[in-house]
This record gives structure tokens, C-alpha cells and sequence, in this order.
């Protein structure tokens, strides 16, 4: 059950045609793109809001002369502003696999378009892109994998089926797996940014988005003009292999501020050394919790390791950062509230699966390939407190049934650039934690670093505290000197709850 539970705790009108002439360097060939304005939008804008909505078509893999086409919607927000800057905002989202066309529907709390247009771009291979990648046969795996009743022996071969159900589906359909990756990614961006005639523009890009980032201002640089990198991934990390050591670095850290701030350690007296021996206690003899099937009715019964248990943390977000001691001290009186719930969501089906399957041709072409397999077997063992939880996104033999090529060995190494960048982290984000931004920033001679205390992963998503949007488009305004808002100076360690 570990494995499991551990991990879902855890993820027209008479269009107008532009084209563009693409041709890129060791590709045979070359590709006329187009950019079609389409009436029918992704999503409802509010009417206030100006726009041009439409699809940039590109070829699906550009190292191949008769590749077919595919379509990207893209939004073209126009500026709030009477007078606005001559570079706009290109913005695009993590995952691998997460969708960015919903934030369309709220371009009204975006800062950025007081100043200048602001650009969405879907994904290739994402849920509004087309085709779209998505595997419901992998969700329907996840669903039963985390039922209680099941074996967690036949897990292998119920996810690999799933797999293999997935991609034969997709390649039915004509799909070409090899070209869904960063670097296509970034040359969609490239071409639209051709397409448009832009002549220089900034980006903005979240979680595993900047990676895009850094490919283009690797192979694309000219029109850059500055780069806001929220929860940086660097291109030279092996994610796989230090995702258990950087949760329970960051878990580590966040109880070691507790246990330094005298409320919250007279409250919760030696909470961190309690919760680790806590987990280590679960891993030997299982937590025993019965809830409620809310589908049938019947009392169930789950089993939970520390693997398990270290959710408190991981479902917590930047809001809840603040509640993580007192609930962990419920825990460890036996109140187990917040785990029941959690484990209730078990139940919902789904046969969703959005982007997953743009998520396993990157994952499989820029990370497996590069990580160790005996680090990460190591580090599924490695420590008492979680053993059995693995740093393995995508296991070998999955990757294997997926199929795609080894992206070339630069994807691995680290890009050094002069492009003004501002780099962002939140304090306790065990996904993207900020140690691999502060390496970053000796690559990149013009950029900045800020970490948000008490808070966690993409900070400039906090909706409750616009600081890190406010600090970004200050960034944008001005590149070239470090942005100096006072928000960010009123933010203080985080005042956690003792009662």
C-alpha cells in the first residue's frame, strides 16, 4: 500500500492564417507553421477582457521531414494599460502534463497585464492541445492500486497493462511519441514568437516550465529579454534520484523551525525527533484505519507506513504550512481526522488522466535516462522513517513500454546564459527545493534569487498573497536591477498554530 497511497497524497469564424517559414538547424527539411484565430475559445472570458484566441499549428516532431502537424491554443491577452511595453509576457505551466488554458478565465488578478500583453501557451500533447496525450487507462490503474483490498503483488503487471493499453490506444491514432519533449516545446514557443513578430519578450514559467526556459535561452536566445523561473528545475538535476532526501530535508527543516520557536516548541516539545521515530514505528508495525467506503457503505481497512504518513506534509499547501505541527501532534495522539480524510478521496474515481502521457514521453526522454537506477534503488531503502517510498516517477519497465528515444546528453548539463533571470523558491518546497536554484544562479551571472519564507512550491500561484506576482512584474519592468518590493520584507517566518 505504500506505494501507492504515498503517491496519490503526494500530483471559427473565417479564421485569418498567419505563416511562418520554420526551418531549424539539424532537422531534414523544413515546416510552414500557421497561427489561426478561432471564435471558439478554450474557456469564457470576461468581457471586459481584449483578446485574440487561436492555434498555432507546428509539425508533432521536427527531426522528421513528413511529420504531421498539431494544434496549440494559444491566448493573446492585450494590456490593461493605455500605453504598454512592446515586449510581452509568454507564460506556460509545470507537470510534465498540467494544463495551462484555465488560467485564462482570470486574467483579471494577473498583475503582469497592467503593464504589458500576456501570452498563454498550452503544452503540446496537454489537455486543450490536439491531439492530447491522456491516458485514463493509467487513472483507472491508480484508482484500484489504492483501494485497500488490493494485492499489492500484482501492481507491476496492473500498471504496466495500463501502460501498454495507453500507448496503443494513442498510437492508433497516429501518434508520434518522440515528439513530446522540452525541446519541441521550446520551439513552439520559438515559432510563435516568430510567428507574431514579436521582437523581444519575457518569460514567465513554473515548476518543470523551466526547463523550457532554459532551452530557450540555450537555443533561442536572441529575443529573450528576461526570464522569472517560480520553483526552478535545473536541466542538470536527476530529480528521481533525491526526491525522498530533499521531502524529508524540507520536513527536517520546517520542524526544526518549530522546535526553534519557543510557542510552537513549548506546544509540541520535541516534535521532530517524535515524528520520526513515529514513522519509523508505522514502517515496522502498520497504522490500522477504518473509514467508510462512501460507496458502498462498507468499513475498510487501510494499513498505512510511514511512507504513508509523511502526507501530512506533502498534501499541505502554502496556507496550510502554518497547521503542519499541530497536526502532526494530533497524529501522534492517535487522532487521526485529517488522515481519514484524506483517505476518503481514495474512493472517488477517475478516468481523467490529462497529459499523462505527455508527461511519460518527457519524463522518459530527459530524466530515467539520466538518473541512476541503484541511487534510487538506495534511496528507497535508505531511510527507516519512509523505507519503501520511492523517488521513481516512472519505473524502468514502464519507460521501457513507452518507448521513446534518449534526448541527447546537453539536455543533461547545465545552462550558462547572461540573460537576466529571477529565480523563486519557496522556503519549504520539497519538489523544487532551493538549494537547486541557488546552484543555478552561478550559471546565470544576471539573476536573482528569492525565497519566500514559510512558503512552498510556485509561489507566484499563492492566490492569498500576491507577493511573488507583484515582486515578478517588478522584475519585468526592470531586469537589470533586483527587485525591491516591500511585500516581500513584511514576509516573516511563518507563526504556527499551537492550538
Amino acid at each position: 500500500m505504500t506505494k501507492k497511497i504515498a503517491y496519490f497524497l503526494l500530483m471559427a469564424f473565417a479564421p485569418l492564417i498567419i505563416n511562418c517559414q520554420s526551418i531549424q538547424e539539424n532537422v531534414k527539411g523544413s515546416f510552414n507553421t500557421t497561427f489561426t484565430i478561432s471564435k471558439k475559445t478554450t474557456h469564457k472570458i470576461n468581457k471586459k477582457q481584449k483578446y485574440t484566441f487561436g492555434y498555432l499549428e507546428v509539425p508533432e516532431n521536427r527531426q522528421d521531414s513528413n511529420s504531421q502537424t498539431i494544434k496549440i491554443p494559444v491566448y493573446i491577452f492585450k494590456s490593461r494599460s493605455k500605453s504598454p511595453k512592446k515586449d510581452p509576457i509568454i507564460y506556460t505551466v509545470g507537470g510534465p502534463g498540467e494544463t495551462t488554458m484555465p488560467s485564462a478565465q482570470y486574467m483579471e488578478y494577473y498583475k503582469y497585464l497592467d503593464d504589458r500583453d500576456f501570452i498563454l501557451i498550452e503544452q503540446r500533447g496537454n489537455y486543450y492541445a490536439k491531439p492530447h496525450l491522456d491516458c485514463p487507462e493509467l487513472a483507472k490503474a491508480t484508482f484500484r492500486s489504492n483501494l485497500p483490498d488490493f494485492d499489492e503483488t500484482e501492481y507491476d503487471v496492473l500498471v504496466a497493462k495500463a501502460t501498454k493499453d495507453c500507448r496503443n490506444r494513442l498510437a492508433k491514432k497516429g501518434i508520434d511519441f518522440d515528439g513530446y519533449n522540452t525541446n519541441e516545446i521550446a520551439a513552439d514557443i520559438n515559432d510563435l514568437v516568430n510567428i507574431l513578430e514579436i521582437e523581444k519578450y519575457n518569460l514567465l514559467t513554473i515548476s518543470y516550465s523551466t526547463k523550457i526556459a532554459q532551452v530557450l535561452m540555450r537555443d533561442y536566445p536572441k529575443k529573450i529579454r528576461s526570464i522569472v523561473m517560480d520553483s526552478p528545475l535545473p536541466l542538470e538535476s536527476n530529480y528521481d534520484e533525491e526526491s525522498v532526501k530533499n521531502l524529508l530535508e524540507t520536513v527536517d527543516k520546517l520542524l526544526s523551525d518549530c522546535e526553534a520557536n519557543e510557542g510552537c516548541n513549548n506546544a509540541f516539545p520535541k516534535i521532530k525527533t517524535r515524528f520520526y521515530n513515529y514513522l519509523k514505528e508505522k514502517t515496522e508495525k502498520p497504522l490500522e484505519v477504518k473509514i467508510d467506503n462512501p460507496n458502498n457503505g462498507k468499513i475498510e481497512t487501510f494499513n498505512l507506513t510511514g511512507a504513508d504518513l509523511i502526507g501530512v506534509f506533502t498534501i499541505a499547501s502554502t496556507e496550510d504550512i502554518v497547521n503542519i505541527p499541530y497536526e502532526i501532534n494530533k497524529l501522534l495522539s492517535d487522532d487521526l481526522t485529517l488522515v481519514k480524510e484524506q483517505l476518503s478521496y481514495l474512493f472517488q474515481e477517475s478516468n481523467y488522466g490529462s497529459g499523462l502521457g505527455m508527461r511519460l514521453s518527457v519524463w522518459c526522454a530527459e530524466e530515467y535516462p539520466f538518473s541512476s537506477q541503484s541511487i534510487i534503488k538506495t534511496e528507497t531503502t535508505k531511510y527507516p522513517e519512509v523505507k519503501g517510498l520511492s523517488s521513481e516517477t516512472f519505473e524502468e519497465e514502464i519507460c521501457k513500454i513507452w518507448g521513446v528515444q534518449k534526448v541527447s546528453e546537453i539536455e543533461d548539463l547545465a545552462v550558462k546564459s547572461d540573460i537576466p533571470v529571477l529565480l523563486i523558491n519557496g522556503e519549504y518546497d520539497n519538489l523544487t527545493p532551493p538549494k537547486w536554484a541557488n546552484s543555478m544562479s552561478n550559471n546565470l551571472v544576471n539573476s536573482y534569487h528569492f525565497v519566500f519564507k514559510g512558503w512552498k512550491h510556485t509561489p507566484t500561484t499563492n492566490w492569498g498573497n500576491p507577493c511573488a506576482m507583484i515582486l515578478a512584474n517588478e522584475f519585468f519592468n526592470n531586469p537589470t536591477e533586483k527587485p525591491n518590493s516591500d511585500c516581500f520584507e513584511q514576509i516573516g517566518s511563518p507563526e504556527f498554530k499551537t492550538e
